[in-house]
């Protein structure tokens, strides 16, 4: 067995060690390869639980949160699914394994740049990507039945609880404090708007606007 293989079926474990129940989404943290998406500087740790750094000061996140983001969101093969704040790649990667289509946004193109050709490379078809202002979402692919946030606002964006369906759910870090902040779960139900708090996490800030090139 492999040095990679070992450490990620150590990873898988302990995932399921850790709470995540959900076939689907420890089968989409087997399948999507996490060494793809991570710094080359950072390659022999790409199989540990663990955020690494990535280009423009943002982060990887750590398996077990993208694991226990993507299970929160209660998705099926039927589900619509926005993410804001692409990243690496990798969250994206995963919602495309076990939801019917993803529509991400990123406010850096390098990243987005870099992201669209790890899509490519794992012919992921059912991924959207437009190069934007999270807070805003993508008002005309809306509503959603499933929205994730992987950067911590301030305050919920009303643009995307305006966007989430009958019975969506938003999952998102929200706190002021750079420090820890605390991963809520919204749904919209005929009632309204509950909200859920579910666990403390460390995200980088949600920022608002896209990032200019200098070129442009």
């Amino acid at each position: 067995m492999s040095h990679d293989k070992a450490r990620k079926i150590r990873l898988i474990m302990g995932l399921r060690r850790g709470g995540i129940t959900d076939a689907r989404v420890l089968g989409a943290l087997e399948r999507v390869p996490r060494e793809l998406f991570v710094d080359p500087a950072f390659l022999d740790q790409a199989w540990e639980d663990r955020a690494l750094p990535i280009a423009q000061g943002q982060t990887i996140s750590q398996p077990f949160v993208v694991a226990y983001m993507t299970q929160a969101l209660e998705l099926t093969d039927r589900t619509k699914v926005l993410e804001i704040g692409t990243g690496s790649g990798y969250q994206a990667a995963v919602l495309s394994k076990v939801a019917r289509r993803v529509y991400t946004v990123e406010r850096h193109r390098e990243l987005m740049t870099t992201a669209e050709a790890r899509f490519a490379e794992m012919k992921l078809h059912n991924l959207h990507t437009r190069v934007g202002d999270g807070w805003k979402g993508w008002p005309e692919q809306a509503p959603f039945q499933a929205i994730i946030v992987t950067a911590a606002a301030s305050k919920v964006p009303d643009a995307l609880l305006e966007q989430l369906g009958e019975g969506g759910r938003l999952v998102i870090p929200v706190g002021r404090s750079s420090d820890v902040q605390k991963l809520i779960r919204y749904r919209r139900t005929a009632e309204g708007i509950v909200e859920e708090p579910l666990l403390d996490v460390r995200f980088v800030p949600l920022v608002p606007g896209e990032v200019r090139s200098i070129a442009g």
